[in-house]
């Protein structure tokens, strides 16, 4: 999973030839619990990096899902409608959210590795 990065919001994101996909973590999901619900935007929707793009709704909370990078929406995991605990099962490959086209000039460089957020959530954890 070397090629997946994160953001301090708990999203991840792996740029592939055809478009970004985008999820939140193992560990959101873990601090949500049992996730009820996915709200998601539209295909062809823009947005800029940290923009709110959807929501993750569990039994405890509803949580925010920011955009790590700016792009474009070509794709949603449209199974979450149905199966929105397929985040929870597998967050990051069949609970993803979206994939976007990044757009030209999207920056990657802010966001973590691997090594560095599992450092980052055991320092907010207080470990």
């Amino acid at each position: 999973m070397s090629d997946y990065l994160y953001t301090k919001e708990h999203e991840w994101i792996l740029n592939d030839t055809d478009g970004a996909v985008i999820g939140i973590t193992h560990h959101a999901q873990e601090q949500l619990g049992e996730i009820v619900y996915v709200e998601l935007p539209e295909v062809g929707d823009s947005f800029e990096s940290g923009d709110e793009f959807g929501s993750v709704e569990s039994v405890k909370a509803v949580a925010e899902v920011f955009m790590p990078v700016a792009g474009e929406v070509i794709e949603i995991n449209g199974l979450l409608d149905e199966h929105p605990e397929m985040v929870n099962n597998n967050p990051e490959e069949s609970g993803w959210l979206v994939k976007i086209k990044l757009a030209d000039g999207a920056d990657l460089s802010g966001l973590m590795s691997k090594e560095q957020y599992d450092q980052f959530v055991a320092e907010e954890q207080g470990s």
